[in-house]
């Protein structure tokens, strides 16, 4: 059963539906599909429901061989309808009515009335939805009912519609309707026509076979013989003693026959086989009893085995004329020429035209090669390969070409996940094998990766992948250029119904000429001159279309190649929506990972630093880097690497830098930060103490690190790492070391100590941190790698943003498999004029001297407004540590962006800010630090602890 839209109209739901489309409204979910595309189409064309200009052609006919089969078929179902108000209406394939049978007067007076007669065009284009045009545009059978039709006048009436195709060619040669009053209407009569309609094409398909039987036994007459087969060559002999033909062999040699009965002009042919042998074919025209005209071709194989044969049992009353059922098709049968003279030829007949419909090529069985009475090979003698009518080969060779340009197609579309390579990709596999021009427009939000809106005309689209045979006739619009289709245009109509559109002769189709007549006409000039436009559509989406033309290729565009482009670009709109999806978690992610890296300039002075990150094209990693001021002007410099790629693999980056970022403000040493951040890993791969899912996402799997912390004062630099490549570092002199750390393992693993390794660096000394990505590949392994990054680096006077250009210029390929991360840092130090450092007795007397020095230096550098408040803090945690703490008290004042002060001693027990009580005597002192001071804390050593603080400089010492 067909579903309707509604049971039926009366209720006045599809009224209303019908009234709401034509003021613009959307009722998708009122009407069904196949109607819905149906009134898009006619809107696109502009047709009124109200007015219809119905065309009337005379003397429209079928030819007589489809009228011998469809009579029969007519006849047996207008006797099925006698005594029911039904008639049955045969158009052409443009839908120009050829006949109407049965109905009673009332109804065949209604039918006059609307023009739905003989000579009358019923095409969709015309009339609006009904039986015929839609049947035509839907290619399918069709039922639609009362206000289903788009046109006013046709809403009385319930129709169902089916092509017949030519079982051969797959041209739709008919059209098949029955049509009734709305009341005594169902949907059970698309089975009815569909079946009327098979039968038809059943009768056809069975006129073909007789023909083919008629030439074969015209050829068995004559003997099969060519008396003018040319001789063999001189110096090759058969080889009596080879084995048959192999299957490829036998393939090869089928198609080089095909072609030859589809080429006129053509009679001889010589093949190299697979196996090394030669073989040549002949064309030999043949004429049946009954007139029928056909090709037969022979085969002879040189310097090897002879072709199998059939040997065909004669039938009674006809020598050789083997007996078939009827649709067995007779094409390719291997007849055995007989070793004694030959027969009587039969008489050449004219040659028949290209378009004469006949059976597919194919092959029987064989047996062994045969011998003359005198034990000799039959082989020397020409045989049968295929007979046929001439459209055979013609057809066969289509069908062959579009197997290898779909299997081209299935091998070099989507080859990578970039939404304008894949269409560039279909536009070259088309261009010339089936298209001289070839335009894929796609709107914006689907290159960004983004979701389509819904795609109609005036939609704005980006011509993304051009290819032409030929420069001119000029590009229709170039690569780049915004498109806007007007409604009119196949390419509209294809986006508004999803569905493709075949336009076989341009210069007649006004809706594509109106899209911009004065760009146009010079187009059809130039020698375009037919049209296919085909959605891209993939899991119920449109993401553009495709237009195909053809301008040197002669032939029109037909039914079958509408197949061909829709099976082309339903592939491509598999790869293209794939590249889409790709390309928004692409976005996603690495707009993720841009958000968790650093940006802009690190607030210190410590190292000029520059850096870089380029995320792979196989998709966002997990690459990562910082640069972090600590106190007392030192920096910390990491890099790191998780493992993976995509937004897991991002989100894990980013919780891995904001916990760097928490243990730096603990001022914890390197060791001890991979040891704490070591930890943590593990326990995310664990779940955190949650029953981990079992997902692709659960788990990192791996991280690595390097973590580096470079002192300016003492120009001392402390890494560590946990799996991590080797540094480098640059000296001054442009010399290059890696540094030889300890190897420990990837983080997460647990159980293992992270070891250090401390230098001293010359001021303008560069260190280079990077991840993996850059030194290994699939192509390169790591020791290549790193001796390339030596060569890169050695070198003198180069910035740390020249440095990292001419880093990845040298080793970064074009499109890197790996996401990188680059961190160049040049070394600066904090000069003796710059730090003012005592050494203090635990003598609660010396604080008053502090007070002095402090007040002194700061007058020295220029910093008289802060000494009021740098006394207070100098004070009181050089009498916290005189009167709490034990070993040597040592103050330090660094004058960098911040005026920072230090006091230093022997404990390890940090001083604790707590708000004192009205009662207290003591306790506020730290309090008071902290509101006085940007930043303070407490920073750990081997001999003890550093209290520090850091106040901004005054605006005019910055």
């Amino acid at each position: 059963m067909v579903p309707l839209s509604v049971a039926w109209d009366d209720i006045g739901g599809l009224v209303d539906a019908h009234e709401r489309f034509l003021a613009g409204s959307l009722v998708e979910s009122d009407v069904r599909d196949s109607v819905l595309d149906s009134w898009k189409r006619c809107r696109s064309v502009g047709l009124e429901p109200h007015r219809l200009l119905v065309r009337y052609t005379e003397d429209v006919a079928l030819d007589e061989r489809f009228r011998h089969a469809a009579d029969p078929v007519l006849a047996d179902l207008t006797s099925s309808f006698a005594g029911a108000s039904m008639t049955i209406a045969l158009c052409d394939g443009q839908g120009r009515m050829v006949e109407r049978l049965g109905g009673d007067r009332q109804l065949r007076d209604r039918l006059d009335a609307v023009r739905f007669a003989p000579g009358f065009d019923a095409s969709e284009s015309v009339v609006g939805t009904n039986g015929v045009g839609t049947a035509l545009a839907e290619r399918g059978p069709v039922y639609i009912a009362g206000r289903e039709h788009f046109a006013d006048c046709l809403q009385p009436f319930a129709c169902a519609g089916a092509p017949v195709r030519d079982p051969l060619s797959g041209r739709i040669e008919a059209v098949l309707d029955i049509t009734c009053l709305r009341d005594q209407g169902d949907p059970a009569m698309v089975r009815m026509v569909r079946e009327a309609a098979r039968s038809i094409e059943a009768r056809l398909l069975e006129q073909a076979d007789l023909r083919e039987r008629a030439l074969l036994a015209a050829y068995r007459r004559a003997d099969g013989h060519a008396g003018d087969w040319p001789g063999q060559p001189d110096g090759l002999r058969p080889d009596l003693d080879g084995g048959a033909l192999g299957r490829i062999d036998m393939a090869v040699l089928r198609a080089k026959a095909e072609e030859l009965i589809a080429s006129p002009h053509r009679t001889l042919d010589e093949v190299t086989l697979p196996s090394g042998r030669t073989a040549t074919l002949l064309r030999r025209q043949v004429t049946g009893a009954a007139g029928e005209t056909g090709v037969a071709v022979e085969a002879r194989v040189l310097g090897g085995p002879r072709l199998r044969h059939l040997d065909v049992a004669a039938a009674p009353g006809e020598t050789g004329i083997p007996a078939a059922p009827v649709g067995e098709a007779r094409l390719g049968s291997s007849v055995r020429r007989p070793a004694g003279p030959p027969a009587t030829r039969s008489t050449p007949a004219p040659q028949a035209p290209a378009t004469t419909p006949a059976t597919a090529p194919a092959t029987a069985p064989v047996t062994a090669p045969a011998t003359t009475p005198d034990g000799e090979p039959a082989g020397a003698e020409g045989w049968l390969l295929l007979v046929g009518e001439p459209g055979v080969g013609r057809l066969a060779m289509l069908a062959r070409r579009r197997l290898e340009l779909l299997h081209d197609a299935s091998v070099r579309i989507g080859t990578t996940l970039d939404v304008t390579r894949t269409a560039e990709e279909l536009a070259e596999v088309t261009v010339p094998r089936f298209a001289d021009f070839v335009a894929v427009d796609l709107p914006d939000c689907v290159l960004r990766g983004e979701e389509p809106e819904a795609l109609g005309g005036r939609t704005a689209l980006r011509r993304v992948a051009i290819r032409a045979v030929r420069k001119q006739p000029h590009n229709l619009y170039e690569v780049g250029d915004t498109v806007e289709y007007v409604p009119s245009t196949p390419q509209a109509r294809s986006l508004e119904t999803r569905q493709s559109v075949i336009e076989p002769v341009l210069t007649e189709a006004d809706g594509w000429i109106a899209q911009d007549p004065e760009r146009l006409t010079p187009v059809l000039e130039a020698g375009i001159h037919s049209l296919i436009t085909v959605p891209l559509r993939a899991r119920g989406t449109t993401l553009g279309v495709v237009s195909f033309y053809r301008s040197l290729q002669p032939d029109s565009y037909e039914d079958d190649d509408l197949s061909l482009a829709q099976e082309l670009v339903g592939r491509a709109a598999i790869c293209i929506d794939n590249a889409r999806r790709y390309t928004r978690e692409h976005n996603t992610a690495l707009a993720l990972q841009r958000s968790l890296l650093p940006r802009g300039r690190s607030e210190q002075s410590a190292v000029e630093v520059a850096y870089r990150y380029l995320p792979a094209q196989a998709g966002v990693g997990g690459d990562w880097f910082d640069v972090i001021p600590l106190s007392g002007a030192r920096v910390a410099l990491v890099v790191g690497d998780v493992v993976g790629h995509g937004l897991h693999a991002a989100a894990t980056m980013g919780r891995l830098r904001t916990a760097v970022h928490n243990f730096c403000s603990l001022d914890l040493s390197p060791d001890d930060l991979l040891t704490h951040l070591d930890d943590l890993v593990g326990r995310l791969d664990r779940g955190e103490g949650w029953a981990a899912e079992n997902s692709p996402d659960s788990g990192i799997v791996g991280a690595t690190c390097l973590y580096a912390v470079y002192d300016p004062v003492s120009r001392r630099c402390t890494l560590t790492r946990a799996g991590h490549p080797l540094p480098a570092v640059v000296a001054p002199d442009g010399s290059v070391e890696f540094v030889d750390l300890p190897a420990c393992p990837p983080l997460g693993l647990g159980g293992m100590p992270f070891e250090t390794v401390e230098l001293e660096l010359a001021e303008g000394s560069r260190l280079v941190l990077y991840t993996d990505g850059l030194v290994e590949d699939r192509h390169r392994d790591i020791d290549a790698g790193l001796d390339d990054l030596r060569a890169v680096l050695a070198g003198a006077d180069r910035s740390p943003e020249d440095t990292c250009e001419a880093v990845l210029d040298a080793l970064l390929p074009a499109r890197p498999g790996d996401d990188v991360a680059l961190l160049v840092a040049r070394t600066h130090s904090l000069g003796a004029d710059r730090v003012a450092q005592w050494d203090l007795p635990s003598d609660p007397a010396v604080v008053s001297r502090s007070r002095a020095a402090v007040t002194a230096q700061l007058a020295e550098w220029g910093l008289e407004e802060l000494t009021f408040t740098t006394e207070l803090i100098a004070s009181e945690l050089v009498t916290n540590a005189i009167r709490h703490a034990t070993g040597p008290v040592q103050l330090r004042l660094l004058r960098d962006r911040a005026l920072i002060c230090e006091v230093s001693d022997g404990s390890g027990t940090s001083p604790r800010l707590r708000r004192a009580q009205s009662t207290d005597e003591g306790g506020r002192g730290l309090f008071l630090v902290a509101q006085l001071t940007e930043r303070w804390g407490t920073r750990y050593t081997p001999d003890g602890k550093v209290i520090w603080t850091e106040q901004p400089l005054p605006g005019c010492c910055r």
